[in-house]
């Protein structure tokens, strides 16, 4: 089974056609994912406008994606970290207590005061064994 990462590593490497070459192109098609196999080239500063311009025709098939690239891009090894999305418990609070999306949350971050962000943290605390200002009783 095929992975888009396999995709990747084949027209940056090897430069051969795992759509074509397989047994089964039609099903080795489908393996191709277009959004990860341009965010990977995204990263890097030789492959970038090819990234780019392929993100302008986003209807092109698959096949025809493969062989842009495979033609287009230099051979060489090329590897890089995913940038992932980083948490932030302030934002994370804004979407649970005003029940918006992330984008929204974003905008509403921009009006808050740190009084009003630490308010909304109180009241989304739902208790249980981590609560500090919970008191036992007996003494």
């Amino acid at each position: 089974m095929m992975n888009p990462f396999d995709f990747v590593k084949a027209i940056n490497e090897t430069k051969q056609d795992l759509i074509r070459n397989s047994e089964n192109p039609d099903l080795a098609e489908t393996f191709y994912k277009p959004y990860l196999v341009n965010k990977a080239f995204s990263y890097f500063k030789d492959t970038v406008m090819y990234a780019n311009e392929i993100n302008m025709y986003p209807n092109t098939d698959n096949k025809l994606q493969n062989d842009y690239y495979l033609n287009s891009i230099r051979k060489g090894k090329r590897y890089s970290k995913w940038h992932k999305k980083e948490e932030d418990d302030k934002i994370e609070a804004i979407m649970e207590y005003y029940n918006v999306n992330y984008a929204r949350a974003r905008e509403i971050s921009n009006v808050l005061t740190d009084e009003q962000l630490d308010l909304i943290k109180r009241k989304l605390i739902k208790g249980g064994n981590n609560v500090q200002s919970q008191s036992i009783g007996g003494g």
